[in-house]
């Protein structure tokens, strides 16, 4: 147990969903007997009036403890207990609602039989109020003795004064915005409260009661009720922030102040609004009361806060500080039976709490230690099997635990094999007819607690999604959770994948944590071809071919694109047609005699889709046919001139993003500077001509925004350029491992080097990161000597000027794959390649490609054969021309 958590004297909770607030809590005599009450009201309506006994640890609190308990049907604001009824001194008890003001005298009944006495409240006097009230004060005002007046502030500013049992006048405060907290100095005769405006404002009594009407007449009872003339503020200091509380302290010992608690600070201010100190605190508070202290010349002031801890300050200094158990609305200091100093708090959802500060001694005592006799051969014995438990662990290199037999929760996508009758398609800009939709549905099965899981679904742009997350409560073992959404094109043209992800997020508890391990599930799912493209007549003319080989009969359209082909028509068995949805047409060709299929387009990137889904298709028709030797093979030449033009493109485009952001900066800063000297001019007190200064500023208004547009419009180009960069190199990798019959893992090397990035960002850009990937693999696994090897490779990455060195880097990696470099991380291999020929000399040999290589826009292209004639000429559809194409 901590030292400075606050002693718990004696606590309750009050009601059930009950509401409490600042003035909800006071501590006075209230029944006259000469001992503190705790008096409390609700929002609620509830009151209630307490005399605490101490309890021991552990023992409930006593029945007899609570007093009076009483419901008055409306919400309570304020409690306060004072002489509020005349003819009498005692003390009587007010409490403020929305609309009345009741003063109530409470009293106790000596009981006649072992349940003791009775309190009882009764009502003496009360006042209809025709404003709705925030808060109120009372004392003294003018000086009257033996009896306290009332003044309750309204919602709409106005200061209702009674005395007594009868209403005095009103005053609205000039001004006014919301009202703040409200209080009453004795020593100065004056109000004291802060405006909306942050400023502390003082009032003089005097001057509230001797305002009149502007016209100079008598105040009739309905003015009385509903107006008054705008006062003149005594004293005004500006605090800067707003003010939870304020508070007057007038102790004998100390100089008469005001405390005012603000949001981040504490003020201390003389009778004349000066301030005494202050105080900038750390944390947020809540609220506060100033008290007597034990040094002269000093005030003691405790302050609460959100974070549920009460500080002690005497005037600027932190003297301690303490934990609670909830955070104070309200905090009062009283003498509770005979016990001085006890603090008492309330929360807002009703904990009241009487405690003090101090410490109690530990009572533990640690337990006596049994010498026994030390058996070092047992413990010998159990040294060396925590050792071999230890080297075991240290065996596997897995930072994770390896995963048991039976996963915890299983995700599984299901996409629907069909299309969507009715499309779920929101906000397409494709301009087709219709933009079909395919339903995806997402299964979770957990066999362990899942608490706060959370379902994202994410498909790559241009594709969108109905609904891309999910939440779900916190799932049991043994239950399972079933989501459907659906999947369409929303951009105007061709993805670069048709596949989706989805990641599921949970929390599972363990015994050393419950709050849970978070853990993570993926798993993916790839769409229809059918969602972006459809059958279409196919094209004789077409500006790029590709010409896939095979190691077996060629297939039937019919038989791997059912989907597509029509049995009715003979002709699409060796030719098919496909349309995407933005427009472009691409063709694929089977050849009856040969092995090859031919796709073309005019566009390149749009082959790369229809070539997937071609071997995708015939090495799933093979597999069934459990043929296990298929192979697909590419001999023709690598498009790199076609591919070069795709990245220029979309580097320009890139250049003109900074040149539309260097030119809407300037525009900016012009805008401010006119912006600056307009202002100027009207400020001036002698108006001068504006000199066009407004013409020139609408104009550059203009400017700026046809630039933003034009920014725009580019930034939506780009994205769409680099989308068709991405269909591009996956095409370029795909060729290239079927060119060289690249592995699995080279591949992979191939795609991290060439698609690093989803998308650009200013930091970042796709052109920069591929250089710097190809430039590192050209001088390891494929350098071709030790000296380019030990070349260093500068670790800054930035845009570049140009796409030359690019073109010239990537034009290397396709000569150097050719020569027989091969793909690899590991740097032992490339040291093998460098010394596998006597004399450091490298494997791969040199070439005048490479001097080519280096001149920007090279049309260097990579092949194993020489073109032929009839390969340069080819374009049509016939099956001569498609057995002929790439022929060596």
């Amino acid at each position: 147990m901590s030292l400075f958590k606050a002693r718990d004297w004696w606590s309750t909770v009050l009601g059930e969903k009950e509401e409490f607030d600042q003035g909800c809590l006071c501590v006075a005599d209230v029944d006259n007997s000469g001992q503190d009450k705790i008096i409390v009201g609700s929002h609620m309506g509830y009151l209630r009036i307490f005399n605490p006994h101490p309890v021991k640890p552990g023992d409930e609190v006593q029945a007899e403890d609570l007093l009076l308990e009483v419901q008055l049907r409306e919400p309570i604001l304020q409690v306060e207990v004072g002489k509020f009824v005349s003819g009498t001194e005692g003390l009587h008890l007010a409490v403020l609602h929305c609309r009345r003001l009741c003063v109530y005298a409470a009293s106790e009944t000596m009981g006649n039989v072992e349940h003791g006495n009775q309190y009882q409240i009764k009502l003496m006097y009360e006042h209809h109020l025709q404003r709705t009230a925030c808060n109120m004060t009372y004392g003294p005002f003018g000086g009257v003795k033996g009896r306290d007046l009332i003044c309750i502030q309204s919602m709409d500013g106005m200061l209702m004064l009674f005395e007594q049992e009868s209403y005095a006048f009103g005053r609205f405060l000039p001004g006014f915005l919301l009202p703040g907290p409200l209080t009453y100095s004795s020593r100065t005769d004056s109000f004291i409260t802060v405006s909306s405006s942050r400023q502390v404002e003082s009032y003089k009594y005097q001057v509230l009661a001797f305002a009149t009407d502007a016209d100079g007449r008598q105040e009739t009872v309905q003015q009385k009720l509903s107006s008054g003339k705008k006062l003149v503020v005594d004293w005004v200091l500006n605090i800067g922030e707003q003010a939870l509380d304020i508070c007057i302290v007038s102790f004998n010992q100390a100089v008469s102040s005001v405390f005012v608690l603000g949001e981040r600070s504490l003020f201390c201010l003389k009778d004349n609004g000066q301030i005494r100190f202050m105080k900038k605190l750390d944390y947020s508070p809540s609220c506060f009361i100033p008290y007597c202290s034990v040094k002269e010349g000093t005030i003691n002031t405790l302050v609460g806060n959100h974070s549920k801890m009460l500080y002690v300050y005497q005037d600027i200094t932190l003297k301690w500080a303490t934990q609670l158990p909830h955070v104070p609305v309200s905090v009062k200091v009283a003498n509770l039976q005979g016990l001085k100093g006890v603090i008492i708090t309330l929360s807002d959802d009703g904990h009241l709490q009487c405690s003090y500060l101090g410490t109690d001694p530990s009572l533990f005592q640690a337990p006596r230690i049994d010498s026994k006799e030390i058996n070092y051969e047992e413990f010998g014995a159990e040294m060396k099997k925590l050792q071999k438990i230890i080297r075991e662990a240290t065996k596997t290199q897995d930072i994770l635990p390896q995963s048991e037999k039976h996963k915890d929760l299983i995700v599984t996508a299901e996409v629907s094999p069909d299309l969507d009758v009715e499309s779920q398609a929101i906000d397409s800009e494709v301009k087709a007819e219709v933009v079909p939709s395919v339903t995806v549905k997402v299964t979770i099965q957990s066999r362990v607690t899942a608490q706060k899981p959370y379902l994202a679904v994410c498909v790559q742009a241009p594709l969108a999604l109905t609904c891309d997350w999910f939440s779900f409560n916190d799932l049991e073992p043994g239950s399972s959770e079933t989501v459907v959404l659906s999947v369409f094109l929303k951009g105007n043209f061709p993805p670069a994948e048709l596949e989706g992800n989805c990641v599921f997020s949970f929390n599972t508890p363990t015994e050393l944590n419950p709050e849970g391990v978070p853990k993570v599930v993926q798993c993916k799912f790839k769409l229809p071809l059918r969602l972006v493209c459809f059958p279409a007549q196919p094209s004789k003319s077409a500006n790029h071919k590709l010409t896939i080989d095979t190691n077996k009969p060629p297939i039937s359209f019919l038989t791997i694109f059912p989907d597509f082909a029509d049995p009715s028509e003979d002709d699409q068995a060796n030719v098919l047609g496909f349309q995407f949805l933005t427009g472009s047409k691409i063709t694929l060709l089977a050849s009856k005699t040969s092995q090859r299929y031919r796709i073309q387009s005019d566009q390149l990137e749009d082959l790369w889709l229809i070539t997937k889904e071609l071997t995708l298709r015939l090495e799933e028709h093979f597999k069934k046919q459990n043929c296990k030797d298929f192979v697909c093979t590419f001999s023709g030449s690598i498009p790199l001139q076609e591919y070069f033009e795709l990245i220029d493109r979309h580097f320009e485009l890139r250049l003109n993003a900074e040149k539309f952001q260097e030119l809407l900066s300037e525009r900016a800063v012009q805008f401010r500077a006119i912006e600056r000297r307009l202002l100027t001019r009207f400020k001036d007190k002698t108006p001068a001509p504006l000199q066009h200064l407004d013409t020139l500023l609408e104009g550059t208004f203009r400017e700026v925004i046809a630039l933003a547009d034009a920014a725009e419009e580019n930034q939506a180009n780009m994205f769409q350029a680099f989308t068709k960069l991405k269909s591009a190199t996956h095409l370029v990798i795909m060729l290239i491992s079927l060119w060289q019959k690249l592995n699995t893992d080279q591949v992979a090397i191939m795609e991290a080097t060439f698609l690093p990035l989803e998308e650009d960002t200013k930091e970042l850009g796709w052109e920069e990161t591929v250089d710097s990937a190809v430039s590192f693999l050209l001088r390891t696994c494929l350098s071709k000597s030790f000296k380019e090897q030990a070349l260093s490779h500068s670790s800054q990455i930035s845009m570049p000027k140009d796409t030359s060195r690019l073109k010239k880097n990537i034009s290397l990696f396709c000569d150097r794959l050719a020569k027989g470099g091969r793909l690899s991380l590991s740097t032992e291999t490339a040291t093998q390649q460098a010394t596998a020929v006597p004399g450091g000399c490298a494997t791969i040999p040199e070439s005048d490609l490479e001097e080519r290589a280096i001149v920007p826009g090279s049309t260097s292209v990579f092949s194993n054969h020489k073109p032929t004639a009839k390969q340069k000429s080819n374009t049509g559809l016939s099956e001569d021309a498609a057995e002929e194409a790439e022929k060596p």
